[in-house]
């Protein structure tokens, strides 16, 4: 694979590297915003919200469409969506995957774990 669509690669995700940018288009999922419409529905500052689509915007990740004075935000292609849908299943996979290993923890024994101590149940009484 070439180094430049690696590099492509690494700014595509860098660009979605971030709360407030994955925010904006699970919102835009639903179909094209205002900044304005934007910041009310993630109640933060309208400059956050500019700010974070000027970054989806440079990576071609929005477009915008101006009618008179507001500028509406879409996502350019919705295969952006799929991506995000993915890396859900990956976070659902990890989370049971999590989950199992503390039921194992849990069926020997250990039902508690602290920086400091562990915790044992012994027939019924926490050692």
């Amino acid at each position: 694979m070439p180094d430049s669509l690696r590099r492509f690669k690494a700014e595509f995700f860098k660009a979605l590297a971030h709360p407030i940018r994955i925010a904006i288009l699970e919102l835009l999922r639903a179909g094209e915003m205002s900044v304005n419409e934007l910041q009310t529905k993630l109640e933060i500052e309208s400059s956050s919200v500019s700010q974070q689509l000027a970054v989806l915007r440079s990576r071609n990740i929005v477009e915008t469409r101006k009618e008179g004075t507001t500028v509406h935000y879409r996502v350019r292609d919705p295969q952006v969506f799929e991506l995000l849908d993915v890396a859900r299943r990956i976070f659902n996979a990890d989370l049971i995957n999590t989950q199992s290993m503390l039921e194992q923890l849990e069926e020997e024994g250990v039902s508690e774990v602290s920086p400091r101590r562990t915790t044992r149940r012994v027939a019924g009484r926490t050692r």
